[in-house]
């Protein structure tokens, strides 16, 4: 049954597409059957999995940034009011701004190499882990931290032994949803300017009319997105899984 879940909804898409091609009489130009993507993925494999390393290494890398900047953003936020009234305007005023007005700034500031779609991608996700993180850290009940107080715990004590322990769902539930962000931000640095990767590849194949060659790379970084959203999500569940059999339960 988990693998008719997968397959069922494949084959459905690949009918409903094969489908639409016929019905609509769309030219291999504009909409390529599932057929010619196919066989680009298999002629073109040697250079989809060249560019798509390129890719994934700025995605992880830009994720690894993204999640520790946010952890040490979320930490500070819920340390100090100081920092709160400081530092969240700006981080609300850093998703008002469309992301794609600042990729020409990054290619500006970092050039065309994988600077720029690193700082993309990082830019993309810090928000959303440094937000779950410190909602986390603010929700923790109110008895616990009642209690730190009457055993004369320190407000630094209070963070790293109560606050910060109860809060890492929050943060890893975060990370899921940054895991599904990050490779946007990296495709977008690439459209702005590169000379490698999946984003590059797309609008190389465009200008060629390789319609085909378009949707293969496509389909890779939607995989590859796949992917690491559920290696994301498995190691965030064995982490918690883990911790509450170290812990208990109740912790």
């Amino acid at each position: 049954m988990r693998y008719l879940r997968i397959v069922v909804p494949l084959f459905l898409g690949l009918g409903l597409w094969q489908g639409a091609i016929w019905i609509l009489q769309m030219p291999s130009f504009i909409l390529p059957s599932p057929l010619r993507v196919a066989g680009a993925l298999w002629h073109a494999r040697v250079i989809l999995a060249e560019n798509a390393l390129i890719t994934m290494s700025e995605v992880v890398i830009g994720l690894l940034l993204g999640a520790a900047l946010g952890w040490i953003t979320a930490v500070g936020l819920a340390f100090s009011v100081a920092a709160r009234n400081a530092v969240r305007p700006l981080l609300v005023f850093s998703q008002a701004v469309p992301v794609f007005a600042l990729a020409p700034i990054f290619t500006l500031w970092f050039g065309y190499g994988m600077g720029s779609k690193i700082a993309m991608a990082l830019l993309i996700i810090y928000f959303p882990v440094t937000s779950s993180f410190f909602d986390a850290l603010m929700r923790v009940p109110a008895p616990w931290l009642a209690q730190a107080h009457v055993m004369g715990a320190r407000r630094w004590q209070v963070m790293f032994t109560l606050r910060i322990p109860a809060a890492l769902p929050g943060f890893l539930s975060g990370l899921k949803l940054a895991a599904v962000y990050a490779p946007i931000g990296a495709i977008i640095g690439e459209w702005v300017g590169a000379s490698k990767g999946l984003g590059y590849l797309m609008l190389l194949a465009n200008g060629r009319g390789k319609a085909d060659l378009m949707f293969a790379a496509l389909i890779v970084l939607a995989v590859l997105t796949l992917l690491l959203h559920r290696g994301v999500d498995r190691g965030a569940d064995w982490f918690l899984a883990r911790r509450t059999r170290s812990v208990g339960p109740d912790a």
